[in-house]
Formats: structure tokens, sequence, C-alpha cells
């Protein structure tokens, strides 16, 4: 079974220092959490160098200020060594690391190894160079929308194949023609019932992918992308057509401007593997 490595305080938020897990943390944790039992994925924790150097309950603060000394670093050396005990014992590597950014130990790509926050991996999860580091905040956002024109049995086919290649990066995709939406089913009732299970789930996604192949993008996505773009959310515009709006746009300025231009499901790909 595939396995990674995480920061104890995603499982166990307690161990964190005090006051500074808020409800937001907590919910991006559960995410993380969620998308690894969605996927398979065993999540196997890291001991907390912290707790187990402080105790439970411990103020907050960074690096040099309260843990730059030898009694702290041969702490890490045993934690570390034990560690690498496990991977071996396991007999295969983690598929990533998942930390938590911020913290002077298990930050992931931001760190407050002194006062000022930085660029970089806490100390402990700098030990483990040679796996990929995740950030539980990049992690947890895994639910897309997939946006695009539905309505002929290519387009439906591209749109399937390219959900399928998200739902294999561990991706929980909406897919809107999987509402068993066709002009034969179709009524007042239907469509609102249609339009709410759509804008629910435009609501709840964190990322939208939307399709955007044409002389012009289809009407739906284009209205897709702008509330999407209003919503704050982060937006990418899948366009596979050779065609040019301009010299300077491949489609639309507007939608363009609001998004992240790929131009093949290989691209697509490349751009949301998180690890």
């Amino acid at each position: 079974m595939p396995y990674i490595l995480a920061s104890p305080c995603i499982l166990h938020p307690n161990l964190r220092a005090t006051g500074i897990t808020s409800d937001e943390d907590c919910a991006i944790f559960s995410r993380c959490i969620e998308r690894c039992s969605k996927a398979g994925i065993e999540i196997i924790t890291l001991p907390c160098p912290e707790t187990i150097f402080f105790g439970e309950g411990r103020a907050p603060g960074c690096f040099k200020d309260r843990m730059d000394f030898p009694e702290f670093f041969m702490l890490l050396d045993r934690l570390e060594a034990t560690v690498r005990q496990k991977i071996a014992e396991r007999g295969e590597e983690p598929l990533f690391i998942l930390g938590v950014d911020s913290s002077p130990t298990c930050g992931a790509t931001k760190t407050y190894y002194t006062e000022e926050k930085s660029d970089g991996a806490g100390v402990f999860l700098k030990r483990f160079a040679e796996y990929p580091l995740v950030d539980v905040k990049a992690f947890a956002k895994s639910r897309i929308y997939f946006a695009g024109p539905l309505f002929s049995e290519a387009e439906r086919s591209f749109n399937r194949r390219a959900a399928d290649i998200l739902e294999s990066m561990h991706y929980d995709v909406h897919l809107p023609q999987e509402l068993d939406d066709d002009a034969e089913t179709r009524g007042e009732n239907r469509e609102k019932a249609i339009y709410d299970g759509n804008l629910n789930a435009l609501k709840s996604a964190d990322i939208v992918v939307a399709v955007i192949d044409g002389a012009d993008a289809d009407s739906g996505t284009a209205w897709e992308m702008g509330y999407a773009a209003a919503c704050g959310k982060r937006v990418i515009a899948l366009r596979t057509d050779f065609r040019r709006f301009s010299d300077n746009e491949c489609v639309n300025l507007m939608l363009e401007m609001e998004s992240e231009v790929v131009h093949s499901l290989e691209e697509l790909a490349e751009l949301l593997f998180v690890y």
C-alpha cells in the first residue's frame, strides 16, 4: 500500500504550539486526510521534535530563539535515525512528506527559522530532502470543477479522458456531463436541478479547469470561469486548439487574464502535479 510521511499535528493538532491552530487549519488537515483515504494512501506520522523536547502546551517560537542548541540537534539526530529505520523496514519509500508550513521543524516550503518567515523546509524535514516535500495547504486543494462544452460525443469523450487523468492524480473531479443532462430529459425542474448541482460543485471547488477550444469559448464555460475568478478560485484554461484569436490572445483576453493557460493534457497534469 502506498504511504506518505506526515507531520503529526495533521492528525493531532493538539501537538502544535498553543494558540496557533485555527478552524481553517483543522479543515485543511481534515481535507488532506480525506484525500489520502479516498486515494488509498496510508498516512504514517512523523515524531514531533518540539513536543518531545518541550512537551505539550509549549509557547510558539522560532528555531533560532528556542531550539538552536546542541541538545535539540542530538534529538533530531535520533529521530531521523528512527524514521529512516522505519522506511528501511517498510521496504519502499514514501510517495512524499506532508508538512505544515511555518513550522520551525516541519515546514515544507516555508519556516520560522528566525522571527521572519523564510523560504525552505523546517529543520527536521530538511533532513529528508531526497523526498518531495508538500505543504498541507497545497495538498488540501483537491476538488476540481471541470468546465467545458459537453454536447457532442467527441466533447464528452475528451472531458472524460481529462477527468480520468486528474482522478489518477488523486483529485476529486466534478464532471457536469455526469449529471445525465441531455435534450430529451431537460425540463423546468430538471434544468433547475442541473443548475443547482453544478453551482454547488463550483462553489465548493478549489480549482476550475476549463476547456476553451473553438473559435470562441463555450458560453457556459465562460460563465463558470468568470464566477470562479470572482470567487478568487484558481482557474486553469485548457486550449488544445492551435488557432489563435489574435497575435497576443489564444481565445479571449478576459478569459485568459484570469487563468493559467495550458495547451495539452500533459501540460495540465504537469501543472497540477503536487509531488
